[in-house]
């Protein structure tokens, strides 16, 4: 008790000055300090590696909570901010929901851009009549994955789509061969092929190979979604 009160209050008024009220030396807490920090270093030397066992055993993704509870399922008497402390001593963290922001959206302006044929009138008469497309992202465990999509406006369906780890044109083309494979080929003739103004589809590439399938290009504001011409909201988020 003494010794909890003396740690309250030494930065306000002394440890000498409080130990000359109380009955008890200075000489006294100091040997009771040094003798539990020994033994918190000494439980702190048998825990880490305990800690990080059971942190690896659990795919590194426990947080100081989660490993705590761990840690008591496993027989270990450990308070939650002890594993805390030690996490951060052994530079070890858990996965948190919270994503890093993931730009999709790369505008190219030295690019020729095609007009916006749409003009938010997200509607088609028939198959084959527009088609939208989008790069969004997925967060995954060894890292992001980049997914194009290609739907068919009509139907609503999803008629093409190419999932890589990079963001460089062919994942786009690579999506359009698959659409157009699975409408019957390169005879799209009329087809708007609708997307942002990202490089990927402000590309000599990706205009030459809608040009092969008769389909013409319609390129939307930078940040809008394809599907809705939302401002700022993604693919993911506006199909």
């Amino acid at each position: 008790m003494m010794v909890d009160y003396i740690d309250a209050h030494r930065d306000e008024y002394g440890v000498e000055s409080i130990c000359n009220v109380l009955p008890i030396a200075p000489s006294t807490y100091y040997a009771s300090k040094t003798a539990a920090t020994s033994a918190r270093a000494q439980r702190d030397t048998v825990m880490m590696p305990i800690m990080l066992a059971l942190f690896v055993a659990n795919y590194r993704v426990y947080g100081a909570r989660k490993l705590w509870i761990a840690a008591g399922r496993a027989g270990h008497e450990i308070g939650r901010d002890q594993v805390a402390r030690l996490m951060k001593a052994l530079d070890i963290e858990g996965v948190t929901r919270r994503r890093k922001r993931v730009w999709t959206t790369v505008r190219d302006d030295t690019a020729a851009r095609s007009p916006g044929l749409v003009k938010r009138n997200f509607t088609a008469t028939a198959p084959n009549d527009l088609w939208v497309t989008d790069l969004t992202y997925v967060p995954t465990w060894a890292g992001v994955a980049y997914v194009c999509f290609i739907v068919d406006v009509y139907s609503r369906m999803i008629v093409g789509w190419r999932c890589a780890g990079h963001m460089r044109t062919n994942i786009v083309i690579d999506a359009l061969h698959m659409a157009a494979w699975n409408r019957g080929g390169l005879d799209l003739e009329g087809l708007r092929a609708h997307s942002d103004a990202g490089s990927q589809f402000t590309s000599i590439l990706w205009g030459e190979q809608l040009a092969q399938l008769g389909a013409v290009p319609s390129i939307g504001t930078v940040g809008d979604c394809p599907l809705t011409g939302q401002r700022g909201v993604g693919f993911a988020a506006c199909r």
